[in-house]
């Protein structure tokens, strides 16, 4: 018999990169290319769904031919990528969104340009904010649409369609519009649980032109994650991508929740278990057999992520990222980051391997970052305080120049990332979406001591899991689905992922050095959040 693959495609912030798996969930071949961002000031972010498109096509030829298999032998494709806005011209043709460049039409998610709307939004309290943690962000859909059509008017009358990036590429795999319940349920208020709009709520809003058109702009069938498109791939597409016309591809997801498919069953048990996505941001993510509202958690929403789960849905709006720029500001960085590229290493997993070279426990690493905390909510707070405006506080730091103190500005900062994911954590536990681990997924969370410190932040044991790469294999699981492998998306769950390390929490005096830290952590937090309120 002939042995079959599926692939998956993630396409994060800065990167798009492809996986080819066989049906036990071991990746084969893996290949990757690197996409433009494009930035203006501080909160313009901004794309070309061109270019990762071709990005795509090259990654999945390489895969392919890197596994040394045939493209008969691939049965099903899965996408996901970041929630960013891709705005269409009549039949797929690119519409610049104003900016001069025709091919720079997408909004990524991190884009913050529509704080403002966000806020009216907000202000008006709809009844469908209650499933957005009660404030919708500027992250998401409906306050960019509202920027496009205040700020860009003849770029929103002229759009023939707006898609989320991950139902952009499946449209463009097999020309079926249809949306995923992942994607609009999540970014774009679509109420799932009842499967529809909510008319009065885009009128309130202002948006009211797509409620008019009956949504045929932004979705009028919605379909669920793994579920097989079109007629598979379009014969233009199989051909850019060198595999078969008709190969299944899967309705795909948000890259974080392609984590939480590759990762929350790891044990059966995906209601017991947390999904921590830990990249450029971070996503938290929680499943649960009822509905359970938080205050400033995303969600819940139904089927979002697992079929026939509600998810509650936080993170943090800078992760990997706060790290980096946290370094950036130390007067060794730059140095060390040269001997990290002579290493062959990133900055953060240098100054890891240091750090861990010098303690007998990974979690003994946090006395290196004694007197020195930080806040780094660089981008504002996603949960559970949902405040854009919320900023970084750094206290402690000296006069110290040298590696050690760079070393303990790192540690301290993934300290300030796990008291955040604590407060996320013990937030959604006080209102009934408790959780027993965490399982981890991400490029920022691959070291040891990276999970180890996040264990004794939190105060739960951190799971990894055998997946080298689960994001890609969560898209990978929906691809197999698509494909006919397994009858739904929960089974190949279950059969694809598994357990690699458990990290423990620390107790003792390491676990009561985290506890006060915690509570320095949470003072400065309330002591920066109201120095950066608006009008402050």
């Amino acid at each position: 018999m002939t042995e079959t693959y599926v692939i998956g495609v993630d396409v994060g912030t800065a990167s798009a990169r492809a996986g080819l798996f066989d049906l036990k969930g071991r990746m084969l071949s893996a290949a990757k290319r690197d996409i433009t961002l494009y930035r203006e000031g501080g909160s313009i972010v901004e794309q070309s769904s061109s270019e990762i498109w071709d990005a795509i096509c090259a990654i999945i030829r390489e895969v392919v031919q890197g596994a040394g298999v045939s493209p008969e032998q691939v049965i099903g494709l899965g996408f996901d990528a970041t929630c960013s806005l891709v705005v269409m011209g009549e039949g797929g043709r690119p519409l610049g969104l104003g900016g001069g460049d025709p091919f720079r039409d997408i909004i990524v998610w991190m884009d913050h340009r529509a704080v403002t709307q966000a806020e009216r939004i907000n202000a008006i309290g709809h009844d469908v904010l209650r499933y957005v943690g009660g404030r919708i962000s500027p992250e998401m859909q409906t306050p960019k649409l509202l920027w496009l059509k205040e700020n860009r008017p003849e770029v929103f009358g002229e759009a023939w369609q707006f898609f989320d990036l991950a139902d952009f590429l499946t449209w463009k795999a097999t020309g079926d519009l249809s949306r995923s319940t992942c994607t609009v349920t999540c970014k774009w208020t679509y109420l799932a649980h009842e499967a529809r709009w909510d008319e009065s709520y885009f009128r309130s809003i202002g948006l009211g032109d797509l409620a008019d058109e009956d949504f045929v702009r932004i979705g009028t069938r919605i379909v669920e994650t793994g579920t097989r498109l079109g007629d598979g791939l379009t014969n233009e597409a199989a051909s850019a991508m060198g595999l078969k016309p008709g190969t299944a591809v899967a309705a795909g997801m948000i890259d974080a929740h392609a984590g939480g498919i590759g990762t929350v069953g790891i044990d059966g048990k995906p209601t017991e278990n947390l999904a921590y996505v830990f990249g450029t941001s971070s996503c938290t993510m929680t499943s649960t057999t009822e509905p359970v509202f938080v205050p400033g958690v995303w969600g819940p929403y139904y089927a979002a992520m697992v079929p026939g789960l509600w998810l509650n849905e936080g993170g943090q709006s800078a992760a990997g990222a706060a790290i980096d720029q946290l370094l950036s500001f130390h007067p060794a960085a730059e140095d060390a980051r040269g001997r990290a590229q002579t290493a062959g290493k990133s900055l953060p997993a240098f100054l890891a391997g240091l750090a861990t070279a010098k303690v007998e426990t990974l979690s003994e690493t946090v006395l290196a970052a004694k007197g020195l905390h930080v806040v780094p909510e660089f981008l504002g707070n996603r949960a559970p305080f949902a405040d854009p405006h919320a900023r970084a506080v750094i206290a402690g730091l000296g006069m110290e120049r040298d590696l050690d103190s760079l070393i303990a500005l790192y540690i301290a900062g993934l300290c300030g990332i796990g008291y955040g994911l604590r407060q996320i954590i013990e937030t959604q536990a006080s209102h009934g979406a408790g959780v027993k681990r965490v399982v981890i997924s991400g490029g920022a969370g691959a070291s040891p001591l990276v999970r180890q410190l996040l264990a004794d932040a939190c105060g739960l044991a951190v799971v990894a899991p055998l997946a080298d790469e689960p994001v890609l294999l969560g898209s990978a699981i929906l691809g197999s689905v698509a494909g006919g492998a397994f009858l739904d998306v929960k089974g190949a769950m279950r059969a694809l992922s598994a357990i690699a390390s458990v990290y423990e929490p620390a107790k003792g005096k390491i676990g009561d050095l985290h506890q006060e830290r915690f509570i320095s952590f949470t003072r400065l937090q309330d002591v920066g959040r109201g120095l950066s309120r608006p009008g402050a």
